[in-house]
């Protein structure tokens, strides 16, 4: 059994795959979308912010240093969208219902999904960080601090992805599962990842305070650009945990039920 369900998975990623590389509009939105915003704010308006910044004391006079890994964690949230879109086209399309009546391992179908997904990202991702080092960005981490930040990503990467399976396999409509993400996608703006949150008015510092992903970019700041961590790290893995169980008894949930589409 263990052997047929390593089988389906590998079958279905390589099919999940070549669905990516022939319609890659939705990744490389992934892709664009956060390198856009990168050259909008470090062209545009870095010089201004980041002089504020400096101004503020704590932080670095170059805006790109405070920016990238926000940017980078924006990659990662926005790579939710097209996993969403792309398991709820296979289950309205009737796929998920043949695959149902063939000797196709369940979990392998969800699997299949969740490894392309998490491929996806990480390119996207590893692009978001290249621009971000071709505009100046110089991380002063080791390797282990390296091998820390790929780690939390890798983590909330996964965590994300199965959040946004089971969304894809709740919406009516692909229409509908583009959507539902959105609420992912947009909450690193609304945190740490462009200013922050001790900057901000009171109610929304609050926000960007609890919520999700400030904790994981400043982690991934501090671990990349030298910025003292304090508490963020067990906070953002704590979140993760959080996240990906949720994500993940959702999206069995979903799957067990019998399709409404």
């Amino acid at each position: 059994m263990r052997n047929r369900t390593v089988t389906d998975t590998l079958t279905l990623l390589r099919r999940n795959l070549r669905h990516t590389v022939r319609y890659p509009s939705m990744t490389a939105g992934a892709i664009f979308g956060p390198v856009i915003v990168l050259l909008l704010f470090v062209g545009v308006l870095g010089k201004t912010l980041g002089s504020g910044l400096a101004a503020s004391g704590g932080h670095p006079a170059h805006y790109i240093a405070y920016i990238a890994p926000g940017i980078i964690i924006t990659a990662v949230a926005a790579g939710s969208m097209a996993t969403a879109v792309a398991v709820c086209v296979d289950t309205t399309e009737g796929i998920v219902d043949r695959f149902r009546t063939m000797p196709v391992s369940r979990v392998a179908i969800l699997a299949a999904h969740v490894i392309n997904s998490v491929l996806s990202t990480i390119a996207s991702t590893a692009c978001v960080a290249a621009v971000s080092v071709l505009l100046g960005f110089r991380p002063h981490a080791t390797v282990a601090q390296w091998l820390a930040a790929a780690g939390l990503l890798l983590f909330l990467t996964l965590a994300l992805t199965w959040l946004a399976v089971a969304m894809g396999l709740v919406s009516a409509t692909p229409e509908a599962a583009s959507n539902a993400p959105m609420l992912i996608v947009f909450l690193p703006f609304v945190g740490s990842a462009f200013a922050p949150a001790s900057s901000m008015p009171a109610g929304v510092r609050q926000f960007a305070e609890y919520q999700p992903f400030t904790p994981a970019i400043e982690t991934v700041r501090g671990l990349l650009t030298g910025a003292p961590i304090g508490h963020n790290a067990v906070i953002a893995l704590g979140w993760c945990v959080v996240l990906g169980a949720g994500g993940y008894a959702w999206a069995v949930a979903a799957f067990s039920r019998p399709a409404a589409h």
